[in-house]
């Protein structure tokens, strides 16, 4: 079983569990479980950069390498954030 995790800036923690169910996860509390992984999501303290704050979800999986790859795969679009 791998273990992997990302710290994931500007997305709140409700839309980063929407985004697992969407991706095959059913909701269960702090987790989302689909089928070969599991996602454990927790907020963190709002990044901050000088006088910009941005909020910040730790999201933890685990499961076997071929879920976690083909998961991360279906969420980067999702979770990639334009800078200026």
């Amino acid at each position: 079983m791998a273990r992997r995790v990302r710290d994931v800036r500007a997305i709140p923690l409700w839309l980063l569990r929407e985004y697992l169910v969407e991706a095959g996860g059913r909701a269960e509390r702090e987790r989302v479980v689909g089928e070969r992984w599991t996602a454990t999501l927790s907020e963190l303290p709002d990044y901050r950069v000088g006088g910009l704050a941005v909020g910040e979800v730790r999201m933890q999986l685990e499961g076997d390498e071929e879920a976690l790859d083909a998961l991360e795969a279906s969420l980067a679009p999702r979770l990639l954030r334009g800078g200026g």
